[in-house]
């Protein structure tokens, strides 16, 4: 594995988000941990070698954070239109689903007035299926996620209007 290869690996984990990747390979063992610190840390040991060398990442990682922040500005520019709405997120990590099962129809379709307590969707996690209740009452605005995509804990699943 080459430094560009390196640095590419880096610009995606700054990216993704993770704190923290591991990466082993025939004589190459990588660990990019992101933190606090501005900048990933590599780990780049190769076994034969009794130390690990220890490096800080290039000066190429450092324009991810640049290219991601047109991203945050964008969505923020959306979030001034839709800051009337109440965003319901998903409290599990798993598989959002809109129907209770293939051949029945979906809990809420945009325009459906709901209350606290009605079923909005089920998120399957581990082979358990969620039912995910609706804290507020209003009407739903916008579906922000597709049937049977992989959801992401605090991940926003719909916009409602409380009004």
């Amino acid at each position: 594995m080459d430094i560009k290869e390196i640095q590419n690996l880096i610009k995606f984990v700054a990216k993704s988000g993770a704190s923290e990747v591991k990466l082993e390979m025939d004589d190459v063992k990588i660990t990019i941990k992101t933190g606090s610190d501005s900048e990933p840390t590599i780990i780049h040991q190769v076994p034969m070698a009794q130390q690990p060398v220890q490096q800080q990442a290039p000066p190429a990682p450092a324009s991810p954070p640049p290219a991601a922040a047109p991203s945050p500005v964008a969505p923020a520019e959306a979030t001034d239109d839709n800051s009337k709405y109440i965003t319901i997120k998903s409290p599990i990590i798993g598989t959002f689903y809109r129907k209770p099962s293939p051949d029945k129809p979906v809990f809420v379709e945009v325009g459906t007035e709901i209350k606290e307590g009605d079923v909005l969707c089920v998120i399957e996690a581990m082979k358990l299926f969620n039912e995910i209740e609706s804290e507020v009452s209003g009407k739903i605005v916008k579906v922000l996620v597709d049937d049977s995509s992989p959801v992401e804990f605090d991940q926003p699943l719909f916009l409602v209007d409380p009004s």
